[in-house]
């Protein structure tokens, strides 16, 4: 019994060890999330404007031309995944993967109709396992990135599809709703055909003209909703891995208050035994 006491008080410490780590990860995931959301917040009106103006151009123009308006014959398809580089996140990761997968296997029959550009290591492992197509990868991004961290696979998922390597382009991410609720997403980036009904009416003057503005601004304006997605992400990465390890906090706690109580009758029946053995003692000597 006394063997039995000692190795649940053991196993008590190791599970006050593990709850004092998931609560400190999950007090700085939340300080991080605050970040996050901020972070995301702020990149906003940069791509509304910026919409505003490409809206304007391809509706008051009328013959305007650009690989990345024009919808093509779909004979391959580029997919840029956003993950996360750590787990610890409850089903960050794996929901959105798993969706990635359900949409490649209904799509595509062969490796060769698809591209992957994927941005955290758990994405890129999780493909390389499966020695799925990877064009591009980038890992080790910061907490708190900035538009140079990813401009350079942003820029090739974009040129690829203007240089005609493939004929649509979708972003997957997790899009942030709250701390409890991150819905993985798919958004078609490419073509941009969502100016083609604007209702615009601002109108800018433009030097050289409104098609070089264009050629400048297309390709920005996809790279920025990339960058828009990557944060939406970053504040869902942080949010889910508050709630699970708040989750975590919770059930070592649960564990914790269990095996004090058995700790408590175990040693209660310990002392109990030890009494009746010195009563049987006493009363055997009289």
């Amino acid at each position: 019994m006394a063997k039995n006491m000692r190795d649940i008080k053991r196993e008590i410490k190791s599970k006050q060890s593990t709850m004092q780590i998931t609560k400190a990860m999950e007090m700085v995931a939340a300080s991080k999330l605050r970040k996050s959301q901020e972070a995301a917040q702020a990149s906003r009106p940069y791509a509304e404007k910026l919409k505003e103006v490409v809206a304007s151009i391809a509706a008051g123009t009328t013959d305007v031309t650009h690989p990345m308006l024009e919808k093509r014959e779909i004979k391959r398809t580029g997919y840029l995944v956003i993950t996360s580089d750590r787990g610890l996140a409850g089903g960050y990761n794996s929901n959105l993967l798993r969706q990635v997968m359900l949409t490649i296997n209904e799509r595509h029959t062969s490796a060769d109709e698809y591209a992957l550009f994927v941005i955290g290591r758990k994405g890129r492992d999780y493909f390389r396992r499966r020695n799925m197509p990877i064009v591009e990868e980038i890992t080790g991004l910061p907490d708190s990135p900035t538009f140079g961290d990813i401009k350079a696979i942003a820029f090739e998922a974009v040129k690829n599809f203007a240089e005609g390597n493939y004929d649509e382009l979708y972003v997957f991410y997790n899009k942030f709703v709250n701390a409890l609720t991150q819905v993985p997403s798919e958004m078609r980036l490419l073509p941009l055909d969502e100016f083609s009904d604007s209702t615009t009416v601002a109108q800018y003057e433009y030097e050289p003209s409104a098609e070089g503005v264009l050629e400048v601004l297309l390709p920005k304006y996809a790279e920025t909703l990339i960058y828009s997605a990557l944060l939406d992400g970053k504040a869902s990465e942080f949010g889910a891995r508050m709630t699970a390890m708040g989750s975590a906090t919770k059930n070592a706690k649960k564990m914790i208050d269990e095996l004090t109580l058995t700790y408590n009758r175990a040693r209660q029946a310990a002392i109990t035994q030890e009494i009746s053995e010195i009563v049987a003692g006493a009363n055997a000597q009289s």
